[in-house]
């Protein structure tokens, strides 16, 4: 079939490993910049800087419908602890098992200080401290996302960050969504504000009168939020710049089409930009998916999104080996890789851009956005080629400690001035002369 695809459930199929090379190039490049996005963004971080709480109030009521006063943009401690006690006992107990694995999986995360003595004496040291305030982002309005909340402050608490706040924004009639709330009882989370989009990340990098500056912003949200997360950059850390999710599964003669099926939509029904890829190299599995898809749209409650997901960016693709998956695999980065092959072991060696890795037909990628352990907030749009999941690193800093004695400065002192010769930073050389001469 070479070049030509074929639109079967909304689904290209491609039957060439180049084809598959191009199409994937194409799929990484959909999020271009937008400058009109760009200038709104500019526009309202500019006003919160400048107003606090006036502007945060003003684009609250545009945005989101809300005529807040400034008070009442922070949820009663009293609401949070109330939604972790009523929540249905069976949804409790997910979210606790969830917590508990998420928290044991980045306890291990904690990165260890050095403390070493060099050869003459000298004492070097590497310390790692926690942040004292970070602002989460969690989106809300239209659906609520409790696992991002337990990704989120789950490692900020376990970092040791003194403060934890949280923004998101408000439903229609001005809540914030139950299990959100539970969640972040759940987590230890320390404030709850109920303002969303580039005001709230505004609001978080700069301060208002109400919300506090915070240190390092993390969480995905739309393209205001992160165009807004971008610009703060610098006057503020952040996690990363979140572009819509992606799966990318490597499939052999030994997967099943339901099962691949299921797992592309369940990333399809996440967002219209969504990208759903199998790459094979099975005939079968490329001639059965088309109807295994359409059977399960058929039986989705809302398939607008997964349909549409699809359609744009959705891709099956024939290879004729494995090896050729994987090298198709680690020129894409997919934020998410499952491996539906008879041996994925195998495979592992030669994997080396990825978010995170799913092993084996037992795996479907849903167990790692909600309760596995590690992280669920990963690289997009090809960005696992140079950053990973978020950790705890992402909330704490570290800082170099250097004693020299009198016996390691002059051991060294001759080579540091040497140096600073050759760049031409006189005082530099001076500073270490001086103290040799007292000697």
């Amino acid at each position: 079939m070479g070049a030509a695809t074929t639109a079967l459930s909304d689904l290209t199929i491609l039957q060439t490993g180049q084809d598959a090379r191009l199409r994937l190039r194409q799929i990484a490049a959909r999020l271009d910049s937008n400058r009109q996005h760009t200038r709104q963004v500019e526009t309202i971080l500019a006003a919160v800087r400048d107003q606090g709480d006036a502007a945060l109030l003003d684009f609250t009521a545009r945005f989101d419908g809300q005529r807040f006063a400034a008070q009442e943009l922070m949820v009663p401690p009293e609401a949070i602890a109330k939604a972790l006690v009523s929540l249905p006992s069976e949804l409790r107990l997910a979210l606790e098992t969830a917590h508990g694995r998420i928290e044991a999986f980045h306890r291990q995360q904690r990165p260890s200080d050095i403390d070493m003595t060099g050869p003459y004496g000298e004492r070097l040291q590497r310390r790692w401290r926690p942040m004292a305030r970070a602002g989460l982002y969690i989106p809300g309005g239209r659906a609520a996302y409790p696992s991002t909340v337990l990704m989120n402050a789950v490692p900020a608490k376990v970092a040791g960050v003194e403060q934890v706040v949280m923004v998101t924004p408000p439903s229609k009639d001005g809540s914030v969504n139950p299990v959100v709330l539970a969640a972040a009882a759940l987590a230890g989370v320390d404030r709850i504000y109920r303002v969303g989009g580039a005001q709230a990340i505004a609001a978080m990098a700069y301060g208002t009168e109400t919300i506090p500056a915070v240190d390092v912003i993390t969480g995905p949200g739309n393209v205001y939020v992160t165009m807004a997360k971008k610009a703060v950059y610098g006057a503020v850390a952040i996690d990363a710049l979140a572009g819509p999710s992606e799966v990318l599964v490597i499939a052999d003669e030994t997967a099943s089409p339901a099962l691949v099926a299921a797992d592309l939509l369940a990333q399809a029904e996440h967002d219209p930009l969504a990208a759903a890829i199998v790459l094979t190299t099975s005939d079968h599995l490329l001639s059965q998916l088309p109807s295994c898809l359409a059977q399960q749209l058929e039986e989705h409650p809302n398939p607008a999104t997964s349909t549409r997901s699809l359609r744009d960016w959705g891709l099956a693709a024939k290879v004729d080996t494995l090896a050729e998956a994987v090298e198709l695999a680690n020129d894409f980065a997919p934020e998410h890789l499952e491996l539906l092959v008879a041996q994925p072991d195998a495979l592992l060696p030669g994997i080396r851009h990825a978010g995170a890795v799913f092993v084996g037909s037992e795996t479907p990628e849903a167990v790692g956005d909600y309760l596995a352990g590690p992280n669920h907030t990963l690289p997009t749009s090809g960005t696992a080629r140079f950053a990973g999941a978020l950790g705890v690193e992402t909330f704490m800093t570290n800082m170099s400690l250097i004693h020299y004695t009198h016996q390691a400065l002059a051991a060294t002192g001759q080579q540091v001035m040497a140096m600073a010769a050759s760049e031409g930073l006189h005082s530099h050389g001076e500073s270490v002369r001086r103290r040799l001469q007292k000697g």
